[in-house]
């Protein structure tokens, strides 16, 4: 019995120090182990972190931390570099980020920092017209969208006065938002505001206004004729020279730019009204044919040298100094005077002529002169010019 239980407590021992002495050898390789690692620096996002690796190269270590690399991301050595102690590496993963330019959209995976960068980096050029969103300082994230809207030249025609300007606008009324232009209640554009805008396009802003106009006009006044028989046949008497009235008119005017384009009547006033122009008109016959006993046989006698002339000479009105018509009268007999040597009005006997009035007046009638009236040419001509004798009868 003694026997059983010393075998039984040496093989317990054995167990023991078999057990003691594995651990011991598993401690000592852990310990061997990880004694032989490593240290690796690696910055990731501006933060370090420290490795302990038995990689052989940087690749292998990337798969030893179950990382997978694009070829768009950035590490700082090659991936074929041994791993040394106190190796220190920079890694930045690539992010996704999208582009969208000229409405047409792509994907890229860049280690940019900034929008700006990433630009650049794709060749992008950005000019102080174009329109980024978001901003150039705005840094990268993951599944970032960047918009792109390139400007274009274009002319705008605001009241007239046109300008060379760049948008990134889609359509008119974008551009006059972009622009910040207001369109005030009459105004209009040409094209329309929801009309996509391109490249050379022209864009036209009416200015429209509209304004009253107050317009004085005069109110002509009408010739009157009232028949007087103390007045001799074809003479005139002006009794009232008439006066102008005033009419006041107000418009409604459409500018379209300042100019004119229509004009509507909304009222007119009289303000002055007018007095037309009476004229007195002769209808009394002319008493210039006497009985011959008076004409003959009184009156004071001088010679005369005459002439003739009609209704329708150069430069004759068909009216006598008198305002005798005498196209309206033309078997009237008159003649023409130097008032200074027989006054206007004075009945005469002409010698060859007859019974006569002087009632008109000749800028070459001077002295003894007179111009005798016939109502033809021919019997102007037939007269002629001659020394006469004549009788002042009154």
């Amino acid at each position: 019995m003694k026997n059983l239980f010393s075998e039984s407590l040496s093989k317990k021992r054995i167990v023991i120090i078999t057990t003691s002495f594995i651990v011991f050898a598993a401690a000592l390789g852990f310990f061997i182990f990880e004694s032989t690692k490593k240290t690796v620096a690696m910055t990731l996002d501006g933060q370090e972190k420290f490795i302990k690796t038995h990689a052989g190269t940087i690749q292998e270590l990337f798969n030893d931390l179950d990382i997978s690399l694009r070829k768009e991301d950035y590490v700082s050595l090659s991936l074929d570099t041994k791993v040394k102690n106190n190796l220190e590496i920079v890694w930045e993963p690539a992010k996704q980020v999208h582009i969208v330019k000229d409405n047409e959209k792509k994907t890229i995976w860049t280690v940019s920092k900034t929008v700006e960068e990433l630009l650049k980096e794709q060749e992008i050029t950005i000019t102080d017209h174009d329109k980024v969103q978001p901003n150039l300082e705005e840094p990268i994230k993951n599944k970032l969208e960047i918009v792109v809207n390139k400007a274009f030249a274009l002319t705008l025609s605001d009241g007239g006065k046109e300008q060379q300007v760049w948008s990134t606008s889609t359509t008119v009324a974008d551009f006059l938002s972009q622009q910040g232009i207001t369109l005030n209640e009459l105004d209009r554009i040409e094209p329309k505001a929801d009309t996509v805008v391109k490249k050379d396009d022209t864009i036209q802003i009416i200015r429209v206004e509209k304004v009253t106009d107050v317009v004085e006009e005069p109110i002509k006044f009408a010739v009157v004729t009232k028949k007087d028989s103390s007045l001799a046949k074809g003479s005139q008497k002006v009794i009232n020279q008439g006066k102008e009235g005033l009419l006041t008119k107000e418009y409604e005017v459409v500018l379209e730019n300042g100019k004119e384009v229509s004009r509507k009547l909304l009222s007119e006033k009289t303000v002055k009204e007018k007095q037309d122009k009476m004229v007195a008109v002769g209808t009394k016959p002319l008493a210039v044919n006497m009985v011959a006993s008076r004409g003959e046989t009184g009156g004071k006698e001088i010679h005369v040298s005459s002439t003739a002339y009609t209704a329708y000479c150069n430069g004759c009105s068909g009216k006598t100094a008198t305002g005798i018509n005498l196209r309206a009268n033309p078997d009237v007999k008159v003649i023409a005077v130097d008032p200074r040597v027989i006054p206007l009005g004075t009945k005469v006997y002409v010698e060859g002529y007859g019974y006569a009035i002087a009632a008109d007046t000749g800028s070459a009638i001077k002295g003894n002169k007179i111009d005798v009236f016939f109502a033809t040419k021919a019997e102007a001509y037939r007269w002629g010019r001659k020394k006469v004798k004549i009788r002042i009868l009154n």
